[in-house]
């Protein structure tokens, strides 16, 4: 049942409330006394939530897709590397300044076969918000996920990105450390890493501090996940001066994984279960590695040669257009 239901949620959360209560134990031994079949209702009432939901989550709005992506309940990085990957081990600090906690990674296992991991890691409870700085990377986090690149490409196994950020640290301390050289720097290292690198855009995609761990050979996005070069807030408030027209925005920021697989930003569009990735992680989780292993399975036919050609074929193909 749907906890703090967005607006366009609401006849699916009154739904499961109206099944929910129909199952306690009291409502169902009150029925079987005066001989009316409860289980036949909730039949009913379970078919018309699936149509419902069908129907709602097929056609949201770009504002809406937005809201999924930045869902609570939404699995982060961690969870899916608990889920798809075996013997992690987390490796801290950039070896220069410090240890940025909004970044994770480190060497893994897939199927038995080793890789090398990065995401940005968003949090649930306050505390815990704040030791990860709600997922927006300082300088540190963006060396840090550069070194763990480059430990990839020294034992030659493949690196997997995992991006989820409303975008990078933009307070001062980000300033101070360099944050801007650290994304420029690993947009151009990334580009030449000479190892295959996977990237799936699992929620918010924001601006340079998701590009900073998005340049790669295969680019896949969740189907309620959003990218975008700035948040619909900041766009409205930029354009209107006024952010309550973050709707306007994202229409017009084409920020879904639809608008962006249209635009050739990224190469597949995993599907997410009915109502989204939180409703089961689990399912997600092996849609993503099944995803993961197919392009990697490909990617590990090419020579190293053909897939930095490729992926700098790709790079440069991003932005053209057609009136």
């Amino acid at each position: 049942m749907l906890n703090n239901a967005f607006d366009f949620e609401k006849p699916i959360s009154e739904l499961e409330q109206l099944i929910a209560e129909l199952r306690r134990p009291e409502k169902q031994d009150e029925a079987k006394a005066q001989g009316i079949d409860l289980d036949a209702r909730i039949d009913v009432l379970e078919s018309e939530l699936k149509r419902v939901m069908k129907q709602v989550y097929s056609s949201l709005s770009p504002w809406e897709k937005t809201l999924m992506a930045r869902h609570k309940d939404r699995p982060y990085t961690l969870d899916y590397v608990r889920l798809i990957l075996d013997d992690f081990l987390e490796l801290s600090g950039d070896r220069l300044a410090g240890n940025d906690e909004a970044v994770v990674g480190g060497p893994a296992r897939l199927d038995g076969a080793p890789v090398f991991v990065i995401g940005q890691q968003k949090a649930r409870d306050l505390r815990e918000r704040q030791r990860r700085n709600f997922g927006s990377a300082h300088a540190e986090g963006f060396r840090k996920a550069l070194r763990i690149a480059r430990l990839a490409e020294k034992f030659q196994k493949p690196l997997i990105l995992f991006v989820d950020t409303a975008g990078a640290a933009a307070d001062l301390h980000a300033e101070e450390m360099g944050v801007s050289d650290a994304i420029a720097r690993n947009l151009k290292e990334l580009a030449v890493l000479r190892t295959p690198i996977v990237v799936i855009v699992i929620g918010e995609g924001g601006s340079g501090g998701a590009l900073a761990m998005a340049v790669g050979d295969r680019v896949l996005m969740l189907e309620h996940a959003v990218y975008s070069v700035i948040s619909p807030e900041g766009c409205a408030s930029i354009l209107w001066h006024d952010s309550k027209r973050a709707g306007d925005a994202a229409d017009a920021l084409k920020l879904t994984a639809q608008s962006a697989k249209e635009l050739g930003v990224v190469d597949t569009v995993i599907p997410e279960p009915l109502g989204g990735a939180h409703r089961d992680p689990v399912a997600t989780a092996n849609s993503i590695k099944q995803a993961v292993s197919k392009s990697l399975a490909t990617l590990a036919k090419k020579s190293i040669t053909t897939l930095l050609d490729e992926r700098y074929a790709r790079i440069r193909k991003l932005g053209a257009w057609e009136e």
